[in-house]
């Protein structure tokens, strides 16, 4: 709770600043000549029992009556804006620690902050120091023009034209309107300190959120020099946390989040977002992205709104994927391959050539009856439409969402948010390394640059981008040790289950062959390399991009996106391409097989096609990312404060302050939505790239991003401490990104139709090499088949003795099967490709163009006939301007009037005065 003091004096001077009647300054003077007599007027340096090195603002008045959930300094007065924290250090590196804290925490107070001490006996553990940040008016005001932050100057009369039709079917899903609007509707306009009467202003304690007080803080912390070591100047106090002068610096919580706070000065806006947020059972509930946004700061708010809009369209998608997967399902009697597959008379008499050399006997089509069945599940008609269908979904999500995102901007008051993020926005590393100044041709100021040269600029962007090829191709390096490791295992595999002795097995017996055991054991060591890789990258990646020295957090963030999607993008999706376009795509045929490094046998796909192992894959790999993704980011945040805080939870709440409180918390760190960023950005590949061999994918997603919403509200509300606002107009560069993936989407899914599916296959025979005079497909597994005579095998490609199984009997078998378009032996083509293979070949290319010009025709075309920025907020931008102008001319013309009324009045009295000068003097 946050609690004022119990002196009277002290009561009625923060019931008049509450009241508006009182002024922040004097009150505050007032206050300290009331408490502390005998102490220098600014209150900062006071007696402390080390008397070498005072404590800011360590007050020697009684502390028993202090809340230790306030968020308030001791006076109950001025708010607390940051907090840093360090602790002592005996060494010899530690009195130079103590020296860099000395003058940094001079200069803040040279800056116009206000610095508040809790000495570490103060402290749970007994040897942390906790300094309090207070921010004053002047200085917020100061900082507030810098950085243009924008302030309401009148409420927004114009009336919205927003209407949602059949609203009571949503009523359900709304939040309360004090939850999803905490605030009226402003018109607003960069703030001026010299025109601050023009403001809206009836408190100037609550102008400035405290999201807006913590960035203003956070400005002036990260720019603040601490002294000058190696002859250049140090300042910023994340250097300061880096070499150990301080532990941490962060703003406070409003309050404990499973409880309000009992004094109303305190908004307890983090009990609130609990509540109707971070709980899972709120997940259908809409987020209150403008409590979000007013908590936490903009950049942090349209990212969930991304994110819940990502969400809500992939409920469309989900339900077309769903319904393609039950069609596929229904349709299981039309399935007229995967019936003679099963068939005892047709499949199971048909011996397919060994799958791998020596190790591999001949066997019997028939064993791939569940496999084949499964395949039509995903493998039909319906497959083919969805592909088409989410080709424009893409299309409609992203276009959907610029028309979200420009609404945002103009309700979160970022529509000339870019200029300002340009160019105030510098990174403190770049700023400690400029050592020239240049004349900026654009505004004609003068402002440091770094002082590179030519050679050392592309020195570094070499050795950076060399950085990243090398780990690229680690990548490939290990895709292709997964795919060696396919290769020899499967023959490993087809040795010890040639008699197939999982058959005994109920339920899955079935399904276990060898080349399912291959391919989820692949498919689960890959997804084992691929978080080892990630973790091992995401530092380099970090590393070579301070190496760059960004200008601004903007292109910070922006190089090192690029940087970490492009090695993702190789790390998650090239086994997935692996198997859609390479696997049994070169292997050769019986007599003429192809080895890859000249040993191992190329893979080959079922006689049912490769997609659905595909399918395994991107179940896997997707299901596994989810998993893992949630187990860091929800367990893992829990497990660490529930450790931090074990002995602070067997104290009374009396003696665990809010400072310690957070203290205890994690640190999201300048990256954290990154990361989120990424996260989900790379689902969005799978959904998108991979969608035509896994209808199911939209479903998955889905379900994850629903868990995914609330377990990233509940993180940030109850295991992380309050980030520093900062703002945002968009998502940056991950926009180019998923435009780029969504255009790659078409040409991945007309290909995994084409090559990958045999749905081509099926449409040539059925229209031009069925049997009969009325189509059908009945024969059309014999007919994909071509013939191997097994007296042309090399010696090298014969099983061994006692591998085939003993069914089989040369005398009777001379033949075997191969999935393949070949003339028979005896002809004179023989093993050469028939015009049956051409004709497929064809029409794969045809779909191929087909496909991808309808779908880029439709696309481009839905993104044209949709506006970026809907008409509406179009309007209401021009007319706020214009009222913005108009209000802004009407106040700078009564202004002048009353600076001319005052002028006037004064020429008066001189005049007047002037007057009885002359009287008197005549009187004289």
């Amino acid at each position: 709770m946050c609690t004022k003091g119990n002196h009277e004096t002290l009561i009625e001077m923060k019931s008049s600043l509450d009241d508006g009647t009182g002024d922040g300054t004097t009150l505050l003077t007032a206050y300290r000549r009331t408490w502390l007599p005998d102490e220098e007027s600014n209150g900062l340096n006071h007696k402390n029992e080390n008397k070498d090195c005072p404590l800011p603002g360590n007050l020697e008045i009684d502390k028993q009556h202090q809340s230790k959930d306030s968020v308030f300094f001791r006076d109950g007065i001025r708010r607390i804006d940051c907090v840093l924290s360090y602790t002592d250090d005996t060494t010899k590196e530690g009195e130079k620690k103590m020296e860099r804290r000395k003058e940094f925490e001079n200069n803040l107070q040279k800056a116009g902050l206000e610095l508040e001490t809790e000495d570490k006996i103060e402290s749970e553990d007994g040897k942390t120091y906790y300094l309090k940040i207070h921010t004053p008016w002047d200085v917020l005001a100061t900082y507030a023009e810098v950085l243009k932050i924008k302030v309401p100057f009148k409420e927004n009369d114009i009336p919205s034209k927003r209407e949602i039709p059949v609203a009571w079917l949503f009523k359900p899903f709304r939040l309360s309107d004090e939850v999803m609007n905490p605030e009226p509707d402003y018109f607003t306009a960069p703030f001026e300190k010299n025109k601050s009467d023009f403001f809206l202003i009836d408190n100037k304690e609550t102008l400035f959120p405290p999201s807006t007080r913590n960035r203003i803080v956070y400005y002036i912390l990260s720019r603040c020099p601490y002294g000058t070591e190696d002859g250049k100047k140090k300042l910023g106090i994340k250097r300061l946390i880096n070499n150990g002068s301080y532990t941490a610096s962060y703003a406070l919580h409003d309050c404990r989040y499973w409880k309000r706070a009992k004094d109303p000065n305190c908004e307890s806006e983090r009990y609130t977002l609990y509540c109707e947020w971070a709980r899972l059972s709120r997940f259908y509930k809409e987020q209150p992205l403008n409590l979000i946004r007013r908590y936490y700061g903009e950049k942090i708010g349209i990212y969930f709104a991304w994110l819940g809009f990502y969400t809500e369209m992939l409920f469309y998608a989900a339900i077309v994927g769903l319904i393609c997967f039950i069609y596929g399902a229904l349709t299981f009697s039309d399935n007229v391959w995967s019936e003679e597959i099963c068939n005892d008379d047709i499949g199971g008499q048909i011996v397919m050539c060994p799958l791998c050399d020596k190790k591999c006997g001949y066997w019997k089509l028939n064993t791939t009856c569940e496999s084949s069945k499964q395949s039509h599940l995903f493998d039909n008609v319906g497959t083919v439409f969805f592909a088409i269908f989410m080709g424009i979904w893409v299309t409609l999500f992203l276009e959907f969402w610029k028309r979200r995102q420009a609404r945002l901007e103009y309700e979160w008051d970022l529509v000339d948010f870019e200029e300002e993020q340009q160019q105030l926005q510098l990174r403190p590393e770049y700023e400690s390394k400029c050592t020239k100044r240049k004349t900026n041709p654009i505004t004609q100021a003068e402002e440091w640059v770094l002082d590179r040269s030519t050679v050392d600029f592309f020195g570094k962007m070499v050795i950076c981008w060399a950085t990243v090829l090398f780990w690229i191709a680690l990548i490939v390096a290990c895709i292709i040790a997964v795919i060696v490791y396919r290769l020899a295992v499967y023959a490993a595999f087809a040795s010890i289950m040639k008699d197939n002795p999982a058959q005994n097995l109920q339920l899955v017996g079935s399904l276990i062959t060898p080349q399912m055991a291959t391919s989820v054991t692949a498919s689960c060591l890959n997804f084992v390399i691929i978080m080892i890789l990630n973790f091992l990258y995401e530092r380099v990646a970090i590393w070579i991009t301070d190496m760059e020295i960004p200008k601004t957090h903007l292109e910070y963030e922006n190089r090192l996106t690029m940087k970490m999607f492009l090695f993702q993008f190789v790390n998650y999706y090239s086994s997935c391409f692996y198997v859609a376009f390479f696997k049994g795509k070169f292997v050769g045929y019986p007599g003429d097989y192809t080895y890859m490094f000249g040993r191992w046998r190329n893979e080959e796909c079922d006689p049912g096609g490769c997609l659905i192992e595909l399918s395994t894959q991107l179940l896997i790999v997707m299901a596994g990312k989810q998993i893992w993704g949630n187990i860091q980011e929800a367990l893992v945040p829990w497990l660490w404060n529930w450790w931090g805080s074990r002995k602070a939870r067997s104290h009374p709440e009396s003696l665990y302050s809010r400072w310690e409180q957070d203290h205890d918390l994690q640190c999201m760190g300048q990256l954290g939505l990154f990361y989120e960023y990424l996260e989900m950005v790379i689902q969005f590949g799978f959904i998108t790239l991979f969608v035509a061999s896994f209808p199911l994918a939209p479903l998955l997603a889905l379900l994850n991003n629903i868990l995914e919403v609330r377990v990233d509200a509940w993180k940030f509300t109850t295991q992380f401490r309050r980030p520093v606002a900062a703002k945002a107009h968009s998502i940056g560069a991950w926009q180019e990104i998923l435009n780029g993936v969504a255009i790659l989407s078409v040409v991945t899914n007309a290909f995994i139709v084409a090559f990958t599916s045999d749905m081509i296959p099926r449409l040539v025979y059925f229209y031009a090499y069925h049997p009969g005079n009325e189509p059908s497909m009945g024969g059309y597994i014999n007919n994909s088949l071509s013939i191997f005579n097994i007296t042309d095998f090399k010696s090298e490609n014969r099983p061994d003795d006692g591998e085939s199984p003993d069914w089989f009997n040369t005398s009777f078998i001379t033949t075997c099967r191969y999935r393949d378009y070949r003339y028979p032996p005896g002809h004179e083509k023989q093993y050469t490709h028939t015009m049956h293979f051409w004709h497929i070949l064809a029409a794969k290319m045809a779909f191929i163009i087909i496909m991808e010009h309808v779908v880029f025709v439709v696309k481009f075309f839905v993104a044209w006939m949709i506006p970026d920025v809907p008409s509406e907020v179009k309007a209401r931008i021009k007319r706020e301007r214009f009222l913005t102008q108009e209000y802004l001319h009407e106040y700078e013309i009564q202004k002048l009037k009353a600076q001319l009324e005052e002028q006037g009045n004064h020429i008066q009295s001189a005049i007047a005065e002037a007057q009885k000068h002359e009287v008197f003097s005549e009187v004289m």
